[in-house]
């Protein structure tokens, strides 16, 4: 089975996203893939583009490597990497959704002290500076930025969205007071990354960390204070998926049903 392992990780990844939204389905009687199939198979490309921007970014800060692949020429690259890059977004919006359906998670959460600063002009502004040094400094100095790799990409999409005339809507959200989707997407990126990190610890084809500063304690083959890179990648993600989806598709009804 040598020659089909390490072409398993996509199906496995797949299963992982029908299960979750069956079981959304399940507590609620809705789901993305059920309601809405169009714009769910459209996250599927949308993920491969949105992975190869941090694969692009490690080159630079050279965090993750992959091992097990075999010899393969640039264009069978692109295909069998593509393959499991598409799956990370219908992963984390269907886990954020899924998330929903247990109101618990988020208790209270809909009522904080609203920040209306949040969804000023100047604040937009400010995060598309941010976030570009953020990148500056990934090229410049690698060794010591890498932590931006998580951060920074999130400024510069927040900030465009906004210097563009269309207020993010997770920083909306926010700004009243809300902030379930952001604590929902930020637990639906932790619970993946502790899947990704899962399966991949005993795949054929797989990858290993070079995190200067953090290596040492691990679980599977993370250092343990790497996950917390997780958190803000899965906001991110949400981030995202608001520049993709309609607002219906973002959040499906998923209150429990009686």
């Amino acid at each position: 089975m040598g020659a089909l392992q390490r072409h398993t990780f996509t199906p496995l990844w797949l299963g992982y996203i029908v299960v979750i939204q069956a079981v959304s389905w399940r507590r609620s009687g809705h789901c993305l893939l059920c309601d809405r199939p169009g714009p769910f198979l459209i996250l599927f490309p949308a993920s491969a583009a949105f992975w190869w921007s941090y694969e692009y970014l490690n080159r630079y800060v050279e965090n993750w490597y992959y091992l097990g692949a075999g010899e393969l020429g640039a264009g069978e690259y692109l295909l069998f990497a593509s393959l499991p890059f598409s799956t990370v977004l219908p992963a984390v919006l269907g886990t954020a959704q899924w998330l929903q359906t247990h109101p618990g998670v988020d208790c209270g959460l809909g009522r904080l002290r609203p920040a209306p600063w949040l969804t000023r002009p100047a604040l937009f502004g400010a995060l598309v500076i941010v976030g570009a040094l953020g990148l500056v400094a990934i090229a410049g100095w690698p060794h010591y930025a890498y932590p931006l790799v998580w951060i920074a990409p999130l400024c510069l999409l927040l900030g465009i969205q906004g210097v563009a005339g269309q207020p993010p809507p997770l920083l909306c959200e926010v700004a009243r007071g809300d902030w379930r989707r952001v604590w929902r997407f930020a637990i639906a990126g932790l619970i993946c990354g502790f899947f990704w990190e899962l399966w991949n610890a005993g795949s054929l084809a797989h990858w290993e960390y070079s995190i200067p500063g953090v290596q040492g304690w691990q679980l599977f083959e993370m250092p343990l204070i790497g996950y917390a890179g997780y958190l803000p990648f899965g906001v991110t993600c949400a981030a995202v998926v608001d520049l993709i989806l309609p607002p219906s598709a973002r959040a499906a009804p998923t209150a429990p049903t009686p």
